[in-house]
């Protein structure tokens, strides 16, 4: 529903409709399994939070497979997704054991999305209008299926109280197979924590650095939850801004680009890249569209979404299911603090250079299972709404919030039906600013949520940072570093108009 004021209402769990399970004169079952604190973080109101998965198939879809498909599946057997969220006398919310109407999970939409006629800007403004306008109903598991029939697409829509990103994906690729041989499981990426190596000194160093930065960016991030925030610019969120109209723009980026540009830079990563990317898209945007309204060294915050698991990247959907508590199906993510400097810089790399040096000394801290601890203490010991607070004032202390998952390496399909693209967002934040971004086979897919009330352009936006990756390869290859770089999608030549303020990322 719109507000007066062009604002819309928060996207919320919709009560209605099950006030008996939610008033707390719910009896509690012996076979009810109590939520996690940070399930029952992601559940309150004030962040509603749902994932949305959004699914490009090469062929119509048929619907009635897909329906018989996922309701003799491992999703629907899976505790999380055959379960209702109720609470109990205490006001504890719970799962308990339901029987699955499959027709209830799946909206069939059979007309084209009215204003766009490009099939991936249509599903974008159809997810663009998820990030505030619709919650899940509460008398059925929290999940849904909605087909765009006219676009080819599905999008998957699961609260995250049932498991995070990690665990979402990995229950997908279980459904699916390989594109080019169906009687196979896609290839699972994934990678081992790198192991510290080196003489009892080096080790020692490397422990009292890690106990340096854990301190440091422990503080920091405490700071950001109560008063601390990033100076005003023209891309500032708050309080209040996961309620206005959202718009979602792509950037697409080939995988061979961006390691291209991660081989110019030694030991660099791919998210090393990421936000290298975003650090010189994002000061060329403000220069293009608000000239002079940032200094030199003016700070812009973001907020890094990190896996905590023991193994980095996607794993096996039969292993999530284990008792293996660093492995198992849930919401085991943390945090941490990204800040961006801007300074003019002529080398693009330079941005990369800066972005490596400030995720090493993160990684070598426990700055992300700090936030993680903090979160779990506050709902276990203060409750919801003082884990809430906090929580939410470190999102609207910030700029902006930024994901990067591995997906499949190779092509799947599902059915025996080519998926093109697999992108993934989410409902709203008090960011004016979500970023969220998934590989998939030789590409990645960068999905930009904004406050259109804000950021009225994310395509340029989007544009700018592609650009951002094509300079960096420019200037790799002229250096001799690289190899020509192939071909980019669906990608000109960088934009003349977009090339002349870069900003710095701090160190």
């Amino acid at each position: 529903m719109i507000m007066n004021d062009g604002r819309r209402n928060k996207p919320s769990i919709e009560f209605s409709q099950t006030k008996e399970l939610m008033t707390g004169s719910s009896e509690v079952r012996s076979d009810d399994e109590p939520l996690t604190p940070i399930g029952r973080l992601l559940f309150q109101e004030e962040f509603a939070h749902v994932v949305h998965c959004a699914l490009g198939m090469k062929h119509p879809i048929d619907v009635e497979a897909v329906k018989a498909s996922i309701k003799d599946s491992i999703m629907v057997k899976h505790p999380r997704f055959c379960s209702l969220l109720v609470r109990d006398r205490h006001g504890v919310e719970r799962w308990r054991r339901t029987e699955i109407d499959i027709n209830r999970h799946f909206v069939i939409v059979n007309e084209r999305v009215a204003g766009s006629e490009d099939d991936e800007a249509a599903v974008n403004e159809y997810l663009a209008d998820f990030a505030t306008s619709s919650g899940l109903i509460l008398d059925k598991p929290l999940w849904e299926i909605h087909v765009l029939r006219a676009h080819n697409s599905m999008i998957l829509r699961i609260h995250h109280s049932l498991g995070d990103g990690t665990s979402l994906l990995s229950m997908l690729l279980a459904l699916c197979r390989k594109a080019d041989n169906p009687g196979h499981l896609p290839t699972i990426p994934s990678a081992k924590r790198r192991r510290c190596d080196g003489s009892f000194w080096c080790r020692a160093l490397r422990f009292l650095q890690m106990v340096w930065f854990t301190i440091i960016f422990a503080f920091g991030l405490i700071l950001r939850s109560t008063f601390w925030r990033d100076p005003k610019n023209p891309i500032s969120g708050g309080d209040g801004v996961e309620l206005w109209p959202k718009k979602l723009a792509t950037a697409r980026f080939l995988l061979e680009d961006m390691k291209l540009a991660k081989r110019a830079v030694p030991n660099a990563t791919i998210n090393d890249v990421l936000l290298s990317i975003l650090s010189r898209g994002l000061f060329r945007y403000l220069d293009e569209k608000w000239p002079n309204s940032m200094r030199t060294g003016d700070q812009m915050t973001g907020v890094v979404i990190a896996n905590l698991r023991d193994r980095p990247g996607l794993i096996e959907y039969a292993s999530m299911m284990t008792k293996n508590q660093g492995l198992r199906w849930g919401n085991r993510f943390g945090l941490y603090l990204a800040p961006l400097y801007y300074r003019k810089y002529k080398d693009p790399l330079d941005h990369l250079r800066k972005a490596k040096k400030m995720f090493d000394r993160r990684k070598n801290s426990l700055a992300a299972q700090f936030s993680y601890w903090i979160m779990d203490i506050l709902m276990a010991g203060f409750g919801a709404m003082v884990s809430c607070f906090f929580t939410k004032r470190i999102l609207c202390n910030t700029t902006f919030m930024i994901s990067n998952m591995v997906g499949p390496r190779e092509e799947i399909a599902y059915l025996g039906n080519p998926i093109t693209y697999i992108r993934v967002t989410s409902s709203s934040l008090p960011n004016a600013l979500t970023m969220h971004m998934v590989s998939y086979a030789d590409r990645a897919d960068l999905q930009i949520l904004v406050a259109k009330d804000i950021i009225p352009d994310p395509e340029f936006l989007a544009k700018c940072f592609e650009d951002a990756l094509l300079e960096m390869n420019a200037v790799a290859a002229a250096a001799g570093s690289v190899r020509e770089r192939p071909k980019y999608p669906k990608t000109e030549k960088p934009d003349p108009t977009c090339l002349e303020k870069p900003g710095e990322l701090d160190p």
